[in-house]
């Protein structure tokens, strides 16, 4: 059959139209597809939040709305906030092992070395705008309250062994008051009064049924918040090896009963630098120690547990890291 040049041009111009459309849409598909990709390489996830969890071996029921949610924002803080998170679980390979015997000692929960965790981040010199200062954040008379020293030259809320005695002379004195463990826990953060008064004026047994001001409302939770986490890093993201924790590095006790007039000279003695002294005995206020007749004993590090030449293998906890 003969195509006249009329029908071969009907014909192109089809094809040409129906091509134009195809194009159309694919691109159209195109542009959908890209909108909805997500903008960052991460994605988000909630963390499960479960029905209950145990503190200080009480099971906390955590299906009310206000305890439910209270808990998701303190897991999702911890679980998100990752290079702290992680900070925090490879300072506990060195300080757990000399907390948790003492509170064991004691008779305070294991439950309780967690409020060390929120409240310093593990670390002895912390100072806060408050002026609470070391692992458990004692404000100075209630540190001398408890027993620590506390002088121009000497700090010993910065003393991780002796502020973890003194914490349990506080929370032993806050059970006997209370009977329960999570009223102990927001009453180291508000203080027994406030927590005593408010329990009163609200008609309330716990705690967790107070309206109070937003640092204490959230406290207990973040306990049990990074208790949760600690308990398995792995399932909330945190992927940890052995090496990757610091290890506890051995030290000779060095007893004091005279004063050092020069605490760099006295590093040097020992053959470690100043910064060393100062790192293991964070309650060294001054570059001298006057001892006003008590016994001081300070921790000397052992040159060859001073460096890493070797990956550490010491694992406190074998949730901590995977194999």
């Amino acid at each position: 059959m003969k195509l006249s040049k009329n029908n071969i041009f009907s014909f192109l111009s089809g094809g040409l139209i129906c091509l134009t459309a195809c194009l159309s849409i694919g691109s159209s598909d195109s542009e959908k597809v890209l909108d909805g990709r997500p903008v960052v390489m991460s994605m988000t996830s909630s963390p499960d939040i479960p029905s209950s969890v145990t503190f200080c071996g009480t099971p906390i029921d955590l299906t009310r709305y206000n305890m439910r949610e209270g808990f998701d924002r303190e897991m999702s803080s911890f679980t998100y906030f990752h290079s702290t998170t992680m900070l925090l679980i490879k300072r506990a390979n060195r300080y757990f092992p000399v907390i948790e015997p003492i509170l064991k000692a004691n008779g305070i929960p294991d439950d309780f070395k967690y409020l060390a965790v929120i409240e310093s981040h593990l670390d002895p010199r912390v100072s806060s705008p408050a002026r609470a200062v070391g692992m458990w954040q004692f404000l100075e008379g209630t540190g001398k309250q408890y027993g620590l020293t506390v002088t121009p030259t000497v700090d010993e809320r910065c003393h991780v062994a002796k502020a973890t005695e003194a914490a349990c002379k506080y929370l032993k004195a806050a059970y006997d008051k209370y009977g329960d463990w999570a009223n102990v826990a927001a009453s180291y953060n508000a203080g027994m009064g406030r927590i005593s008064g408010e329990l009163t004026k609200q008609e309330a047994d716990s705690t967790f049924d107070l309206w109070l001001v937003e640092e204490t409302s959230r406290y207990v939770y973040r306990i049990m918040a990074i208790k949760q986490i600690f308990e398995n890093p792995y399932k909330y993201g945190f992927v940890l090896r052995a090496e990757d924790l610091y290890k506890p590095i051995a030290c000779e006790d060095v007893a004091v009963s005279s004063d050092i007039p020069d605490l760099s000279a006295f590093a040097q003695k020992y053959n470690i630098m100043y910064a060393d002294l100062k790192r293991f005995n964070p309650w060294l206020r001054d570059r001298k120690l006057q001892t006003l007749g008590k016994t001081y004993t300070l921790q000397v590090p052992k040159e060859n547990e001073m460096y890493y030449k070797t990956p550490n293998t010491y694992v406190h906890n074998s949730a901590w890291v995977v194999r």
